[in-house]
């Protein structure tokens, strides 16, 4: 299994990415089993992240053949949408690199605390892509958002944090995400859950993000001809 599940936390569900030799790199294996996962929560707090704390996750796995790709970029944004409609809270662990569809699932939680290695990065128009335009502007603003869009460059722990695409950064992301969590857990889940649907709504990120994978869904056959050879991508 690429996911291992931890329910050893009283009402905190742990969620951590394990493809270790592909720096979790993302199939379908993996995203089928986020999406049950992410469809079953009873807890109230979840902490996503990684086996490997040095690395969170490379974007989709670049081996895929094309039709398979796009399949599980479809996949991605339906997980994308569970998650920012999910009542509980999610706490992401973003040790190490994080890249595009990985970027994105680092986006769609709803805090997100990462390590002085951690390093963000938005791939998507240079293969014809929106990646991150849903969410990055309702964090970082507009012109941010655009920039980290448009140019794809990488972003470190320390302006993650500047800007707001980090809400921490510390030496060892996974125990303070459970940490953050078990507080988060504590407090009344009714007010938490209608904290989580004005913020989301105020930011029409379920409108954005259908929008997103509407226009990437029509442009995009899942082909990384011209991409660099490996398993990151979006």
């Amino acid at each position: 299994m690429s996911l291992r599940i931890d329910r050893s936390l009283p009402d905190v569900l742990v969620l951590r990415l394990d493809r270790p030799a592909q720096r979790n790199a993302i199939n379908r294996d993996m995203v089928e089993a986020l999406l049950a996962a992410f469809a079953t929560v009873r807890e109230r707090a979840v902490v996503l992240g990684s086996t490997d704390p040095s690395a969170f996750c490379a974007g989709a796995d670049l081996t895929l053949a094309d039709s398979e790709r796009a399949a599980v970029s479809d996949l991605l944004y339906e997980l994308y949408a569970r998650m920012i409609g999910l009542d509980a809270p999610i706490v992401v662990a973003v040790g190490g690199h994080a890249v595009g569809g990985g970027a994105q699932l680092a986006l769609a939680g709803d805090l997100r605390i990462g390590t002085p290695a951690t390093r963000m990065r938005f791939v998507g128009p240079g293969h014809g892509l929106a990646v991150g335009a849903w969410g990055l502007p309702s964090l970082i603003g507009r012109g941010r958002g655009l920039d980290l869009c448009l140019t794809m460059r990488p972003v470190d722990a320390t302006e993650a944090m500047a800007i707001g695409l980090l809400d921490r950064v510390v030496d060892d992301a996974d125990t303070a995400a459970m940490a953050l969590a078990t507080t988060l857990a504590g407090l009344d889940p009714a007010a938490v859950r209608r904290v989580k649907t004005l913020v989301r709504d105020a930011s029409g990120l379920a409108g954005a993000l259908a929008q997103e994978q509407a226009g990437n869904r029509a442009a995009w056959s899942g082909s990384t001809a011209g991409l660099r050879t490996g398993t990151r991508e979006r």
